[in-house]
């Protein structure tokens, strides 16, 4: 049997994804194991907001009971530079998965990539905030050898960002991009204005997003549409659009202007009822005209426009007949012609969220494997 290469995982942030993604890692290192040649993963660090639990010989944790160290951990709560100190003093490859929606660690990337330690996240915040960390992101992966990944910053576990990267790489001209990238929005609309007709207010149907965990505690982070933005930041830059953030471009919210300055969710959601006749006014005209409301990204790639709003379909355009919280993603390319190559399925949610997280783990092993 030949002797396991030895790859060191740390992971950050063990809320919803990061539960979800514990019991993944725990298949992919059991699966690793009995491979020929063997990868032995292993985890030497779990962290939270305020607890964290490590290995100081390197040995490795157990990712089965370790949310249950990490609970009961008295040990103290080190700076990030000093756990990047532990980090880098691997005796081998480190890859630290960030599952966090943190920018402040989302801006300590390049720091970690020039050192070697690279980097696996579906944290959108810092992929989609200046220009300059994007940049830095990636140029810190190319002066430390090191590996960035961050497929479920966009669509969770659906292969949106490596499908798009290889459209480009094998040379074809993304033209457009068009789609529902948010569950939230996409759950509101489909209950909101459904096709055939129907649909409850505006404000009822919030309340059951909210109700069903379809939401943010507070839903007017979804209703703001900053969460769309952030994906089509993403994208955008992905086609090579040199987009500065995401307030950059246009973001219909949605949050009434008289409703924006609540002191708190619960006081939205009180008075949001008076006034569902805004939406109830948009929804008629585009019933008149036999269309539903969606809400929607766009890129047009020509002229640049980015954009994220309320756009009208009709019923049997593949948008319109979304159901549920699913997400749709639309490529326009030259070789796809007039039908864009299509993209469709849950776009949130812990567990398909973490099967992106775990997918990258692999491409980063993969690629560490031949280093």
């Amino acid at each position: 049997m030949a002797d396991a290469q030895r790859i060191y995982i740390a992971i950050v942030g063990v809320g919803g994804v990061g539960k979800a993604f514990l019991p993944q890692f725990a298949h992919l290192q059991k699966r690793l194991d009995s491979q020929q040649p063997p990868v032995d993963l292993r985890l030497i660090l779990a962290r939270k907001s305020n607890k964290q639990v490590l290995t100081e010989r390197y040995n490795g944790l157990d990712p089965n009971s370790v949310l249950d160290t990490l609970n009961e951990s008295k040990k103290p709560y080190l700076d990030f530079d000093e756990i990047l100190g532990f980090l880098e003093s691997a005796p081998g490859k480190v890859v630290l998965v960030d599952n966090t929606a943190d920018l402040g660690l989302g801006k300590q990337y390049p720091k970690c990539l020039k050192r070697g330690i690279s980097v696996v996240t579906p944290n959108k915040k810092a992929f989609s905030d200046t220009w300059k960390l994007w940049e830095s992101i990636f140029d810190a992966a190319a002066q430390g050898g090191s590996h960035v990944f961050h497929e479920a910053t966009v669509g969770a576990g659906l292969p949106v960002l490596s499908t798009l990267k290889e459209l480009i790489e094998t040379g074809d001209e993304v033209t457009k991009i068009e789609g529902v990238f948010s569950g939230t929005m996409s759950f509101l609309f489909n209950a909101f204005m459904p096709v055939g007709g129907g649909g409850g207010k505006f404000s009822a149907e919030v309340k059951k997003a909210k109700d069903l965990g379809y939401t943010e505690p507070d839903p007017r982070d979804d209703l703001n549409g900053l969460d769309v933005a952030r994906k089509l930041t993403i994208l955008a830059r992905l086609v090579g659009l040199q987009i500065e953030s995401p307030t950059s471009f246009p973001v219909q919210s949605l949050i009434p202007s008289a409703l924006e300055s609540c002191s708190s969710g619960d006081e939205f959601m009180e008075k949001l009822p008076n006034h569902d006749d805004e939406m109830e006014k948009i929804k008629d005209g585009a019933a008149k005209e036999g269309k539903v409301l969606r809400f929607v990204g766009s890129i047009d790639v020509a002229s640049k426009a980015v954009k994220v709003g309320l756009e009208k379909f009709d019923s049997d355009h593949p948008i319109a007949a979304l159901k549920g919280s699913d997400n749709i993603i639309n490529f326009y390319t030259k070789r796809y012609g007039s039908n864009p190559l299509i993209i469709q399925g849950a776009g949130a949610g812990g567990d398909v969220t973490a099967m992106g997280v775990t997918g990258d783990l692999i491409k980063v092993i993969r690629l560490l494997q031949g280093q």
